[in-house]
């Protein structure tokens, strides 16, 4: 009888060893499913029990993460069919909007860039565009933001392909002197990003070199000489890119994000045309964005908190609001994670703010565009795409910096907003989003078609024709929220 006691002592033992070893595996296998993702072998309800989800409640879980653009370099929307290229409708030169002249650059100043040498044939200056498989792919991330210059020149060179079906704004013409405007296909924004630095035994950077080269190439045309570049479109999105160049093409058409790194005498509101960043959250379809009640933050940022010049307002603003309760207001990075919770966090808010940074503008705006999240602008001297056509009171609210900074005055404004208002601003969010988006190849109403539209009317005022509707941004907004 005196060993009972003994066996139960050994059973006890020997279920707390069977435990142990069970709690291990346990604790391997879910280190190992965090590790490599893999949950093919487990149902999903377990799975996700088993990886912990540190994604605030108020942000929505996305399903199809895997489908952001910065992690797959677009080429062309992901709604692309073949329907795309075809035999496109008739299209009368005569009748385009803007005639354009391209130079044959060589393709070190654009293609190359992408590591692009030719199909076989070194004398090659342009990839055949009507074969989606033999144009290059622009880089994904960040790169992405200042992609306008790429996708402007896609859209020329498509003009003259027998196989694109596009809209006949822009056309591609062969001799200068039937063109309304020369186009300089220098990607200056990828040669900022990727050329900029010296390497090896390199006396000075590939970027650095390209500008030179360019400013004599130009200086040597007769096309520039005969009005002075006057009626050149020179594209300098990024605000770095032109940085040594810039100084010569004052009399010319820029192509830019916003004013604030450049003097008055080089870039206006007079002469030059503001581009679109290309937005790198995932695109909401209209069908499928969140509505009032689903989006259940009331205001969204993400990114640098502490900038330099104008962009102090951010720090002033994120301590006034951190810490509401329906606030997401922190720093995020640009790398393909902080992207994807940026994505999440917007498409789960009803406003985002686009305040002033290192520059006027940021991509911030477009991202939330396109997640149809109500822009909250709050940077004084943006310059805004398309604005002489659009009427940004109608899905985007302004807010004056100094009223911006005041205690409580930003909250109680945005939360003063009815759910029938803002239901009308996402309403028109939907409506025009697609006017921001850069595809290839371009439809009507896209990014690109609306581009050279703003080229068209340009040149056009400085002809001393049509008129250009400036309007205030503050009393149009107030005006648009009181109604």
């Amino acid at each position: 009888m005196a060993s009972i006691p003994e066996k139960g002592v050994f059973l006890s033992r020997s279920l707390a060893y069977i435990f142990a070893v069970s709690m291990l595996f346990l604790i391997l296998s879910s280190s190992l499913l965090f590790q490599f993702g893999d949950n093919s072998l487990v149902p999903s309800s377990i799975y996700n029990l088993i990886i912990v989800n540190n994604t605030p409640d108020y942000i929505q879980i996305d399903e199809i993460s895997d489908q952001f653009e910065p992690e797959s370099p677009p080429f062309v929307l992901s709604s692309y069919n073949e329907s795309y290229i075809r035999s496109p409708a008739f299209c009368d030169r005569n009748q385009a909007l803007v005639k354009v002249f391209m130079y044959d650059l060589p393709p070190s100043f654009h293609f190359g860039l992408l590591g692009w040498k030719g199909d076989q044939n070194p004398n090659q200056i342009w990839p055949n565009v009507s074969n989606l498989s033999e144009i290059p792919k622009y880089p994904g991330g960040l790169n992405l933001q200042h992609s306008v210059e790429y996708w402007l020149t896609l859209d020329l060179l498509s003009s003259v392909s027998p196989h694109a079906s596009r809209p006949c704004t822009a056309i591609r013409v062969q001799n200068a002197s039937q063109a309304d405007v020369i186009f300089v296909p220098f990607f200056s924004s990828l040669s900022y990003n990727r050329r900029s630095k010296v390497h090896g035994s390199e006396k000075e950077s590939t970027d650095k070199s390209l500008q030179e080269r360019l400013v004599k190439y130009l200086e040597s045309r007769d096309e520039w000489k005969r009005l002075g570049g006057k009626d050149h479109l020179i594209m300098a999105h990024h605000p770095n890119s032109m940085l040594l160049a810039r100084k010569h093409f004052g009399s010319s058409m820029l192509l830019l994000a916003d004013f604030g790194r450049y003097p008055v005498q080089i870039a206006n509101v007079d002469k030059d045309v503001i581009a679109p960043y290309k937005h790198v959250v995932r695109r909401l379809d209209a069908n499928d964005s969140p509505s009032f009640e689903e989006r259940r933050l009331l205001v969204y940022f993400q990114g640098a908190i502490f900038r330099k010049d104008g962009g102090i307002i951010r720090r002033k603003i994120y301590h006034l609001i951190k810490d509401e309760k329906d606030v997401h207001f922190t720093y995020g990075s640009a790398s393909s994670a902080g992207i994807r919770t940026a994505s999440r966090g917007m498409i789960s808010s009803k406003f985002c703010l686009t305040i002033a940074g290192d520059t006027p503008s940021s991509n911030r705006l477009f991202d939330a565009i396109a997640s149809h999240c109500v822009p909250v602008i709050i940077s004084d001297d943006i310059e805004l795409p398309f604005e002489d056509v659009l009427d940004y009171s109608k899905f985007a609210i302004f807010v004056q910096s100094s009223d911006a900074v005041k205690k409580g005055y930003l909250m109680k404004l945005l939360r003063g907003i009815k759910r029938k208002k803002w239901i009308q601003m996402w309403e028109r969010l939907k409506k025009v989003a697609p006017h921001f988006e850069y595809q290839y190849p371009s439809q009507a109403g896209d990014a690109v078609d609306m581009i050279w539209q703003a080229v068209h009317r340009k040149i056009c005022w400085a002809h001393g024709n049509g008129v250009r509707r400036r309007r205030n941004r503050y009393r149009m907004s107030q005006r648009s929220i009181d109604s």
